[in-house]
């Protein structure tokens, strides 16, 4: 019997922006593997009976953007710690017949930021904006790289409460109004909130209270450089774009799917970074 092609996919509700097919259709293209990745417009309602029919319909396996990760991490037969600790999943794979699935968004995050800026894991305090699916995965992803005291900070407190009480000791809930107290010993500045993307308002943060040694980073990537980034920049701080997190967030369910684990070259920064301006 003849082997069947590798069939994989990213569904959201829409989707027609999603760069991942840009992402995985450029690693099968080097390293000449047999595949296909494609976007799946899927509406919430029609979301359990598309994740029923993967199977039937040849897929191996596939991503899950908004507004459905949360939807997957109830559907799915197994999910791995980083989904069940985020509580919602972005990577679907079949093990043994089983769907399974993953939140890679704090592996991700963590690859970019050891590339980049790998003094990071020298800190231990974290400030992130924002309160959102997206923080989630943050906080994970520094509580599980030492860092021992998070403050979240949201413009709706009880929003930023209850994302702090989801986590196991060390994280704290601020309204916006703490950020000026909260900077001075601050290692890591990450924001998760959509203030400084395309359309939206700036994040409008005095910087000036920072400590010289601080990373700021915006995992917003339209526009690539943020006001925040920008201001950071100015500050003569370490500054991490968001579209590191995203490339790098796509290794692991390549490789399950596709047998290969594969690189975030310059090159694939680059066509992403032409890509982004294409459509800016």
């Amino acid at each position: 019997m003849a082997e069947t092609t590798p069939r994989a996919f990213v569904c959201g509700h829409p989707i027609i922006h999603s760069r991942s097919p840009l992402i995985h259709n450029h690693w099968l293209k080097r390293y000449g593997l047999t595949g296909s990745y494609e976007r799946v417009d899927v509406a919430p309602e029609d979301f359990a009976q598309f994740i029923a029919r993967l199977a039937e319909q040849g897929f191996v396996g596939g991503n899950v953007t908004l507004p459905h990760k949360e939807a997957a991490a109830a559907l799915v037969a197994h999910r791995d710690e980083s989904a069940t600790i985020i509580g919602a999943v972005n990577t679907l794979w079949f093990e043994d017949g089983l769907l399974c699935g993953s939140n890679t968004d704090a592996y991700g995050f963590s690859a970019y930021l050891d590339q980049v800026a790998p003094d990071w894991k020298r800190g231990r305090i974290a400030t992130v904006l924002g309160a959102g699916g997206a923080s989630r995965a943050i906080i994970h992803a520094l509580q599980s790289n030492g860092y021992r005291d998070i403050r979240v900070v949201n413009r709706t407190l009880l929003r930023a409460t209850e994302l702090a009480n989801r986590f196991v000791g060390g994280v704290t809930a601020h309204g916006w109004q703490a950020i000026p107290e909260l900077l001075p010993d601050t290692d890591l500045l990450v924001n998760t909130s959509t203030l400084g993307m395309t359309g939206k308002d700036s994040a409008d943060i005095d910087l000036s209270p920072l400590p010289d040694k601080a990373i700021v980073n915006d995992i917003v990537y339209v526009p690539l450089k943020t006001a925040l980034l920008a201001d950071a920049e100015r500050r003569g701080l370490k500054t991490v774009d968001g579209l590191g997190m995203l490339l790098h967030q796509a290794v692991p369910g390549f490789e399950r799917w596709f047998g290969r684990r594969p690189e975030v070259t310059a090159e694939l920064h680059a066509e992403a970074v032409a890509d982004l301006e294409r459509a800016a």
